[in-house]
C-alpha cells in the first residue's frame, strides 16, 4: 500500500468528511477521481494515511500504534476499491488496545469503507 506524504494530500481526504468510526480508529476515506494526476499516483493505487496524536501516548506509545496500522492496513487493502485513499487515525484509547481488537476494528472498518463507495456514498 503506497502512502499519503503531503500535508495537502492528507486534507484532501479528511474535507470529504466520509468517515467510519470504531472503538479505537476512525477511518476516512477518499476515492480518487479522474481529475487528480498529482505526482506518481497510478490510478488503482490504493493510499494509506495515519494520524496519532501526543493525545495517544508518547513517541514509543505512538509509533506502536502506527507499526500496528501499517501491518493491519497491508492485510486488508484488497478489500478496498482502486484509487481509494485513507487515513486512519488512532484514537487515544487505541494505546492500550489489543492487536487482536484493532485487527478486528481495521477490517470491518475496510469492509464497511467498500460497501458503502459501492452504494454511491
Amino acid at each position: 500500500m503506497e502512502r499519503l506524504k503531503s500535508h495537502s494530500e492528507f486534507v484532501a481526504v479528511l474535507k470529504r468528511r466520509h468517515k467510519v468510526s470504531r472503538n479505537d480508529i476512525v477511518v476516512h476515506y477518499l476515492v480518487r477521481d479522474d481529475s487528480y494526476t498529482k505526482g506518481n499516483v497510478a490510478p488503482e493505487d490504493r493510499r494509506l494515511g495515519l494520524a496519532v496524536s501526543k493525545s495517544v501516548g508518547h513517541a514509543v506509545t505512538r509509533n506502536t500504534v502506527k507499526r500496528r496500522f501499517r501491518v493491519l492496513a497491508s492485510r486488508y487493502e484488497e478489500r478496498l476499491p482502486e484509487g481509494c485513499d485513507i487515513v486512519l487515525r488512532a484514537k487515544p484509547s487505541a494505546a492500550t488496545a489489543s492487536f487482536q481488537s484493532l485487527d478486528e476494528q481495521i477490517a470491518s472498518s475496510f469492509a464497511k469503507v467498500a460497501s458503502r463507495i459501492e452504494q454511491g456514498r
